[in-house]
Formats: structure tokens, sequence, C-alpha cells
């Protein structure tokens, strides 16, 4: 489990799998989501100055959750863009948005390749958004290239999978009775693609941005445990290998799955910890754009 955004060979699968069942996936677990995820929007709001902020960037939106609540913390006097390359998760952000009231755009794009209008916005954020690119360096420099003079990057991002079982605690349950669960390709896109902070750095810098600063940060995140079965055979690559397996089977890893998530259940809720990298950064100004080579 884990946001998304991608591109290049890998963005015609990204493009499939988000504009189908994993967003439509996505879709239908969005409360639960945005529920369990709440503790990394609260950081990210957190980060972003409300005061000086007036044009902020959320990347890989989603369902529009932290996109909703920067707007909501800038108020009226800004604008907060999100963009995801998922057309359902964009449109209940854009429903969301309507219904509740909330000043707030959000584009069906790839944050990679899409062309931002330049030195527009003085806030880039992103909630878990940011690991699926499959070329970073090039994603991050389209993004410096939005952000104005001086303009912040703030990012949530997983650390590596040793520090997060919970994340892979389905799939290994699951893995001796799913035969077509989709395995998890080491080095490419994907949820833990950010857990070496040095990649992380190396990537900011060799895109052109400044003051880079990548904190491990332990977040406690929670769930219903009446919502886990939901959660675990619909999302990641347990819901997708159990499209099509039959009664039988979905019934067997249902069971050994459950058992897995034993450890982390106390009373009616399950509890984990999210190791995550707090990514911050800053676009370069005029005189340091010369400083780190005018990267495009």
């Amino acid at each position: 489990m884990g946001d998304k955004q991608s591109t290049s060979n890998g963005a015609g699968e990204q493009a499939a799998l988000w504009n189908g069942p994993s967003g439509q996936a996505w879709v239908a677990q969005q409360a639960l989501l945005d529920q369990l995820l709440q503790p990394l929007e609260a950081l990210l709001v957190g980060a972003v100055d409300a005061g000086a902020a007036r044009h902020v960037l959320d990347v890989g939106c989603g369902a529009g959750a932290t996109t909703l609540a920067l707007a909501r913390s800038i108020g009226a006097r800004g604008q907060c863009t999100g963009i995801d390359i998922s057309g359902p998760l964009v449109d209940v952000a854009r429903a969301r948005a309507q219904r509740e009231g909330v000043p707030a755009t959000f584009v069906q794009a790839d944050a990679q390749t899409h062309v931002f209008a330049p030195g527009t916005f003085d806030a880039i954020v992103s909630r878990l958004g940011v690991m699926f690119f499959t070329d970073p360096v090039a994603a991050f420099a389209n993004l410096r290239i939005a952000a104005k003079a001086g303009a912040a990057l703030r990012c949530i991002a997983w650390r590596g999978a040793a520090e997060n079982p919970f994340m892979t605690t389905a799939e290994r349950a699951a893995a001796p009775l799913l035969r077509n669960l989709p395995p998890r390709q080491p080095g490419g896109p994907g949820q833990f693609a950010f857990g070496d902070r040095q990649l992380v750095r190396s990537i900011l810098e060799d895109s052109g941005w400044t003051a880079i600063d990548i904190t491990p940060i332990d977040v406690a995140c929670a769930l219903p445990a009446h919502a886990l079965e939901d959660y675990f055979t619909s999302l990641g690559p347990v819901g997708l290998a159990l499209r099509d397996a039959d009664a039988g089977t979905r019934g067997q890893v249902v069971e050994a799955v459950g058992n897995a998530f034993r450890p982390y259940m106390r009373g009616q809720t399950v509890h984990f910890t999210a190791a995550c990298w707090m990514i911050a950064a800053r676009a370069p100004t005029g005189s340091e754009t010369g400083e780190t080579g005018g990267h495009g």
C-alpha cells in the first residue's frame, strides 16, 4: 500500500493500474485510507507555513484529503492544487472539494511530465506520492521548474520494507496461497523506492533542489479491527491477486493473513508504526541557480 505516480514504459502500466483496479480500490476504501493516513496528513499540513504559502501543489494527491486540509489551513487567500495520475481518484477529490465548499483544484496528469507554468508554487508537498516516478530526477526537476524561487518542498515517503513490517504482512502471509501475487521490483519504482536516504538526497541534488534535509519519522497509525479484512483484501499486492482467486482460496488467504496481523491488534484497533522520511528542500533562488548549474 502507498500512494503513486509514474511515467515512461512503466507509465502505461501505472496509468492502467491507477485508472483501473487499484484506483477503484482506493476509491472504495477512501474513508478508511483517510483515517489510516491522517497522522501523516497532519504532519504535512503542519510543515507548510500557512501564513506565507499562497499557491501549494500536492503531488500524488489521491482522493484529495491532504490537498483539502491544506486548502482549509491556508484559507481564501491561497490556492491549492492536487495532481494525480488516477482519474477515478481525481474525480472523487473534485467532488469532495465541491461538496465541502473548499477552494481546491485537481488535475489528472503525471507530475513527472506535466507542463506546469514555471514559478507557480511557493510550496510543493506530497504524502506518499513521490516513490513511483520512473525517472525521479526528471520528476523532481520538473517540480522545481514549477516552484517559485525559494519555494519549500515537503514530502513524506516510506523508509525501507525492513522498517515497515506491517506493510508487507499481508503479502508474506498470503504468498504460499497466491501464485499470482505481484512481486515487488527491487530498485524500481514502488512503495519503498525511497528507502535509502542517500539515494533520496542524490535525487534532490541532481534535480537542482537545495537546503536538503531528510529526517526519519516514526508515526503511530491505526485502523479499526473490523476494517482490517477490507484493507488487505482490496489494497496492495494481495488485493490485486485476490481479484482472480476462487472462493476457497480467498477464504484461506483471509484466515492466514488475519492471523498474521494479530500481533498488531489491541482490543478493537489495529496499531502500527509508519517508518517514513520527512523530506525537506528548497528551490534555489536566482543567485543559487548558477551554483547548482541550472539543472533542468
